[in-house]
């Protein structure tokens, strides 16, 4: 007879994550509910302190082990110099969160090419080589009843048209929903899962720059932002952590290529 309990069928216990941008925003929050959930986790940012600062962070609130490794992952050397200190430490790992990224403001007639190649770097070509590398290790345990899983954290920016004049954000963000796809195919067959997660208003560095808090999230104006969404609020730790541990876990095991909005209805409106 199957567990169909909750305990059961959402449950990471056991399993080796990593999470990229793990230090602040949504990474943060996925790291949490892995975490709290009884999953091992790795998370990378690109700076070491607050790196760092963030695995005693989640440590302290959530118990578990936490284990900081910096790295740039928008470069091939920051890509090969996390995956081989990871195989130091790992046989194996179940979970790949690839949520680093970044974006660039700035008027159409001023919009520098900078302002592509570091967006189109981190958001998509950092996606899909860090996904290669870490193959032999996302592969070393999975099997046809215990697959390892990849999430992909796109945006509804890659879906509708940005508020903001964030001009390759959107399309990298597109870019990593089609990539999603292309490599849920591929991967299928190998026991890997590959879904995306496209946020939403969310109370991160990101979105507070871009809404004139200037990052600093503990004083930015969430209300006023959530007013804007159908759902009268802007999007919870709980919210994107329930998400990813469906994604992850038992549950979601026969979801393959999706691109799962979490938006409160932003999209809708």
């Amino acid at each position: 007879m199957s567990d169909m309990s909750v305990q059961s069928l959402f449950s990471v216990k056991g399993k080796v994550a990593l999470v990229t941008g793990g230090s602040r925003g949504i990474g943060e929050m996925i790291a949490a509910g892995l975490l709290a959930n009884g999953a091992k986790v790795y998370i990378s940012a690109r700076k070491a302190q607050a790196c760092d600062e963030a695995a005693k962070r989640l440590m302290d609130n959530y118990g578990g082990e936490c284990i900081s490794i910096p790295a740039n992952v928008a470069d091939i050397d920051g890509i090969e110099a996390l995956v081989a200190e990871i195989t130091k430490r790992e046989k194996y790992v179940d979970i790949l969160i690839n949520n680093a990224g970044v974006s660039w403001g700035a008027p159409i007639e001023e919009f520098p090419e900078i302002g592509w190649d570091k967006v189109m770097d981190t958001n998509v070509k950092g996606v899909f080589f860090l996904t290669q590398k870490l193959l032999p290790l996302l592969q070393a345990r999975a099997s046809k009843d215990n697959t390892s899983r990849i999430v992909n954290i796109g945006s509804i920016d890659g879906i509708g048209t940005p508020s903001f004049e964030t001009y390759s954000y959107g399309p990298s963000k597109a870019a990593v929903h089609s990539l999603t796809k292309v490599l849920a195919g591929r991967l299928a067959s190998r026991h890997i899962i590959v879904n995306a997660i496209a946020p939403g208003p969310f109370p991160t560095w990101m979105l507070s720059t871009g809404v004139g808090g200037g990052g600093d999230v503990d004083n930015t104006d969430w209300e006023t932002v959530g007013r804007m969404n159908p759902s009268g609020r802007v999007g919870t730790p709980e919210d994107i952590a329930g998400l990813a541990l469906y994604l992850c876990s038992r549950a979601g095991a026969f979801t393959v290529g999706e691109v799962i909005t979490c938006d409160g209805g932003s999209l809708l409106k």
